[in-house]
């Protein structure tokens, strides 16, 4: 998966809809292989975006777990500590 995919269900607050905006911005990237469309793919582009976000919507309003939500600082931090780990040195928060 792509890394810079965030996982959105689950957390305390819910993902933001910048948040959902951007995964699928990311996703529609990743599989075009492309940052930004050409002139004649944008709108091609811009709609693959809108209907992947609609999609990633959908799903998380379905979604149902017992588990607690998760807290966005604790996954940060432990997002750090891997990517430490793997990458070694420090890695600042983004």
């Amino acid at each position: 998966m792509c890394r810079n995919i965030r996982i959105l269900f689950n957390f305390d607050p819910p993902a933001t809809d910048d948040e959902i905006r951007a995964a699928a911005t990311q996703y529609v990237r990743k599989v075009s292989g492309s940052n930004k469309p050409s002139k004649a793919n944008e709108s091609s582009f811009d709609e693959a975006i809108d209907e992947i976000e609609l999609s990633t919507r959908k799903l998380l309003a379905s979604l149902t777990t017992s588990a607690p939500p998760k807290n966005r600082e604790a996954e940060r931090a432990k997002a750090r500590a891997r990517a430490a780990q793997r990458f070694g040195g420090s890695i600042s928060a983004t």
